[in-house]
């Protein structure tokens, strides 16, 4: 699986783990869409955290707002080539690894989503300032933009060590 040793990951690996992030992401959704009312907001942490269940039609920030199928191909796309870039791999560093499983993950599930209802399922939304109300699959592509920046960090602290 993990080799701490030389910090390195299959790619079976990263694959279970993006598995595992759609399971739970397409889990979550369907327990929101069959539990909560759409637009009314239930306390869920007091004070940080609350469910208000919408339907997404655009991307983050709702950019390109009803344009379903154009996000569904560019979903279909990138899950296609992270796959490419992961078979292709017979393991990875850690944390590219990560940031690959999470990308995958989190792309999936809002592509199922788009392909499935025609929309995205958002649900969680932060109270003590205005962001936009998200996913699972969001906060497992946001994870991996953050294991992309500690790959790149660790890669450039490594050639200025050799």
């Amino acid at each position: 699986m993990i080799s701490h040793s030389n910090r390195l990951i299959r790619r079976r690996t990263v694959v279970v783990i993006s598995l595992l992030i759609l399971l739970l992401d397409q889990a979550s959704k369907s327990w929101a869409r069959s539990h909560l009312l759409p637009n009314l907001s239930q306390p869920f942490l007091p004070g940080l955290l609350q469910l208000r269940l919408v339907r997404n039609t655009g991307a983050a920030f709702s950019m390109l707002s009803d344009s379903t199928a154009l996000l569904g191909l560019l979903s279909l796309l990138v899950s296609m080539g992270l796959l490419v870039w992961v078979w292709r791999s017979k393991r990875l560093d850690l944390w590219l690894g990560l940031a690959l499983a999470c990308l995958l993950g989190g792309t999936l599930g809002n592509g199922f989503d788009r392909w499935q209802l025609g929309y995205v399922t958002d649900f969680l939304e932060l109270v003590p300032f205005r962001f936009p109300i998200f996913n699972g699959a969001d906060i497992a592509i946001n994870l991996a933009v953050l294991c992309f920046a500690i790959d790149a960090l660790s890669q450039r602290n490594g050639q200025a060590k050799s």
